[in-house]
């Protein structure tokens, strides 16, 4: 018996505002706290719930500050993924760092797919920054021109600068999820679709596809279990069960002793 109903994937990116120092230098500079004048903070955000077409966006220039973060915080509530690049190193404790300062309980608990870990665990592109992964495997690419000073004017509040941000933003969370169809195989880590799925067969672990083709055996040191592909986005799985009697297993045990 299944006792979910579907995967719930949020794409997720924010942009946020640099520190504010004072310093008399401008190279590996060791800057005292005394000199900070303003912490870094989220400035915008863009999520979009996978599959869908619309891309949910919110900006200390539409909204307050704390209408802003409650709009993500409900997104992130509602998620059982949420997908990012370097996310779980920034995007995801700077959010994190806003909530707890304004007063916000914890979002319920949700799973994170971090793609620029995939791609650093996975492969060796001369670059690992979004931009080239992104060209390199031609699903995409992001906003080209934008300059230090578009994130000033939308510190000052400046309309056309704004306009520029959420354009950038937005299509960071297009491309990311075209990026995360084109790894989903590679994801070895992924949380389990079949712990949502409906379905009373087996289903595919990274993309909830029943496509499911058995391509040999995996076998440990013990056990063998039947493998699959799925035909739908490529993902190796294997089955739940052991092929191997106990009978058979047990013959093994002792020929290793």
């Amino acid at each position: 018996m299944c006792l979910g109903g579907f995967m719930r994937i949020l794409d997720l990116d924010i942009e946020t505002a640099p520190n504010t120092v004072h310093c008399w230098g401008l190279f590996n500079q060791n800057i005292p706290l005394t000199r900070l004048l303003g912490s870094g903070y989220t400035m915008c955000w863009s999520a979009k719930w996978h599959g869908t077409k619309k891309v949910i966006f919110d900006s200390l220039y539409h909204s307050p500050e704390k209408q802003m973060l409650k709009g993500i915080h409900e997104l992130l509530d509602e998620a059982d993924v949420v997908v990012h690049y370097n996310g779980t190193k920034f995007d995801i404790p700077t959010l994190n760092k806003e909530f707890v300062s304004n007063g916000m309980l914890p979002p319920s608990p949700y799973k994170q797919v971090d793609l620029y870990r995939v791609v650093r665990k996975n492969f060796k592109f001369p670059s690992n920054k979004l931009e080239y992964v992104l060209e390199a495997l031609k699903v995409g690419s992001k906003i080209k021109g934008l300059t230090y000073d578009v994130w000033l004017g939308c510190m000052e509040g400046d309309q056309k600068s704004w306009k520029l941000m959420e354009r950038y933003n937005k299509r960071d969370v297009t491309v990311l999820e075209k990026l995360y169809d084109r790894l989903r195989p590679w994801i070895q880590s992924h949380p389990n679709y079949g712990l949502y799925s409906s379905l009373d067969r087996p289903v595919c672990t990274n993309c909830g596809s029943h496509n499911l083709h058995s391509r040999g055996y995996s076998r440990t040191k013990t056990q063998m279990y039947r493998r699959f592909r799925c035909s739908n986005c490529g993902t190796w799985s294997r089955s739940r069960f052991t092929e191997v009697d106990q009978e058979l297993r047990n013959r093994i045990l002792v020929q290793e002793v």
